[in-house]
């Protein structure tokens, strides 16, 4: 097989660096980009410039296109539904795509008895809405969170994401009734670190919050991530969802999942949560939805969904028919093509890479993930657990410069995160892992 990296140094090259200077001159210098590509095409799992370099990406949008890039089917039900219908607003009138998305979703979510569905724009739109049905529901004002949680970049998502320098620094006051507790995050926790498993004790923090931090009859919603993205890919252990369901059974509060960057068969299974065999209340959906495509959704137990008066719910854009279409089209994909078995094939041979190099590497501290949803850790050393937060930027440097394209990830910003396409063939795979081991062992020295 011929190798998909194809690229000439120097880079970034001639047309790539003029098109960076626009950007410089034209847009917030606020706006982070992880790598200077400037993507003229795409096309599966490879991404090619303006000056004609090809790379692997190893990014999938941040875990939007796992049918990965410009999928043909996908691409004509764009252009079809787009010579139909390009807009109407479900607030002025119904179209029949919306609704068809609707009930695969419903027939989709594993959570028993009638559901329904809200479509939005973005996965921190979805979040809102969801708290929002939550509040409604129980006329109850409080939502828990995580250490380590990412949900957006709104004001009450960013007052529920945590990683504060990074994302909430400058941008307060915050949203009030937000409850923060530790997430089950093994390899920093100061209960289980020796061992590596998690033994349960933060459990107890999330019991004590609810006598020192808020009553549980003021508690709307508790809202989690089964596996942590931009925390670092942490799973939380399965007995730790079990007993989350159970303690907001117990005292009547809302259990949203959080599933944008994990779900659509990313970690093995439609959505990471049925790994541990929970049913939630509300489930949040983004991101590989509409292979690319501006769209989300909450789907979940009808009357919490119906919860909010009659208008309380609303989006000019939410649920376009032409995202809608393109979602139904990548759901027939992963279905088809049982992108879950294919996903798990991609996680052993992932990690079986990277508990190699941990044993390689001493800058390596840890590699974990679910199903294709993984990540490396750094650290100073062997002994040594400090973040190391200069190599995951150096690693992702390197890696541009072989034709890699990755993103960092961490509570510290001290991993590397891969989220490669699920249709991704075993050579390409194979030969960015390659290609990461390499980035790796030039800053490792």
């Amino acid at each position: 097989m011929m190798p998909t990296i194809h690229v000439r140094p120097p880079l970034p090259g001639p047309k790539s660096q003029a098109i960076l200077a626009r950007r410089d001159a034209a847009v917030s210098k606020a706006s982070f980009r992880s790598t200077p590509v400037v993507a003229a095409s795409a096309h599966g799992a490879a991404v090619t410039d303006v000056d004609g370099n090809t790379f692997l990406d190893f990014t999938a949008g941040i875990g939007t296109l796992n049918v990965g890039h410009t999928p043909a089917e996908v691409v004509e039900a764009i252009r079809s539904q787009a010579g139909d219908l390009i807009h109407l607003c479900a607030i002025v009138g119904s179209y029949e795509p919306y609704i068809a998305l609707a009930e695969k979703l419903n027939a989709l979510v594993p959570i028993s008895g009638p559901k329904k569905t809200f479509l939005s724009n973005s996965g921190a739109e979805a979040v809102e809405t969801a708290i929002k049905m939550a509040r409604a529901y129980t006329g109850r004002p409080a939502i828990i969170t995580y250490e380590g949680a990412y949900h957006g970049r709104t004001l009450l998502t960013l007052s529920l994401t945590s990683k504060y320098a990074l994302f909430k620094k400058g941008f307060g006051p915050f949203a009030p009734e937000i409850y923060r507790v530790p997430y089950p995050y093994s390899y920093r926790c100061p209960h289980c670190r020796n061992e590596g498993v998690c033994n349960l004790t933060c459990f107890e923090d999330l019991e004590r919050a609810l006598i020192t931090q808020i009553d549980p009859s003021a508690v709307a919603a508790l809202i989690i991530e089964p596996v942590q993205g931009e925390g670092g890919f942490i799973p939380a252990s399965y007995e730790y969802l079990r007993k989350v369901r159970a303690l907001c059974d117990k005292h009547g509060i809302v259990l949203i999942v959080d599933e944008v960057q994990a779900g659509f068969c990313r970690t093995g299974r439609w959505f990471s949560f049925e790994h541990s065999g929970i049913e939630p209340d509300l489930v949040v959906m983004a991101k590989s939805l509409a292979a690319g495509m501006p769209l989300a959704a909450v789907t979940g137990r009808a009357e919490i969904v119906d919860a909010p008066h009659l208008g309380g719910l609303g989006s000019t854009f939410g649920g376009n028919p032409v995202a809608c279409a393109a979602a139904l089209k990548a759901i027939e994909i992963m279905e088809r093509d049982n992108l879950n078995q294919r996903a798990e094939q991609i996680g052993e041979i992932t990690m079986a890479h990277f508990r190699r190099w941990k044993e390689k590497y001493p800058i390596i501290g840890d590699v974990r993930g679910l199903g294709a949803m993984t990540a490396i850790e750094f650290v100073q050393g062997r002994n040594d657990r400090t973040p190391n937060t200069e190599a995951p930027l150096k690693v992702v440097a390197e890696a541009y410069q072989r034709g890699l394209l990755l993103i960092r990830a961490g509570l510290y910003s001290n991993g590397v995160r891969t989220l490669v396409p699920l249709v991704i063939t075993d050579e390409q795979l194979e030969e960015g892992l390659g290609v990461l081991e390499e980035a790796i062992g030039v800053v490792a020295g």
